[in-house]
């Protein structure tokens, strides 16, 4: 059997964000402000892969996400895969797709809405898999056009 290099170190504790499209992995390591990361981070793009053709990777020592960070990416890049590692072991593994409700994650593109003009939280509804919907003035947005608070 053909031995195959690894082309990424193994993690002892943190989390890997997978499934990552290639244009879209250096905007997901700003939103999760890896830069201000003091343990290590592992970047890796345009990666073989059989689902993707191309794809990027994020390995983070030491890190577990929230779920309000969990949203965010999935607003950036549903279908990426998040893999918690304990102990060197896969903890949890899961798909990040797209929440039915998201708060405080979305920027309204209305700007006479009421969330763009009074201090409060912003209140999103999936509408579909490319498609949310506000809750407060019923403006649909594309994923594609999406400002993040």
């Amino acid at each position: 059997m053909e031995k195959q290099q690894k082309l990424v170190a193994a993690l002892e504790n943190g989390s890997v964000i997978d499934h990552i499209p290639t244009d879209k992995l250096f905007t997901v390591a700003q939103l999760l402000q890896l830069e201000l990361c003091t343990e290590p981070v592992l970047i890796g793009n345009n990666l073989e892969s059989q689902v993707m053709g191309k794809k990027g990777i994020i390995k983070i020592a030491g890190k577990f996400f929230s779920e309000a960070e969990i949203s965010k990416l999935a607003v950036l890049c549903p279908n990426m895969r998040l893999t918690v590692i304990r102990n060197y072991e896969v903890a949890e593994k899961r798909e990040i797709g797209l929440p039915e409700k998201l708060t405080n994650i979305v920027k309204c593109a209305n700007p006479v809405c009421i969330t763009n003009n009074e201090p409060m939280k912003t209140v999103f509804y999936r509408k579909d898999i490319e498609t949310l919907k506000c809750r407060y003035c019923g403006k649909e947005q594309k994923l594609k056009d999406i400002k993040l608070k």
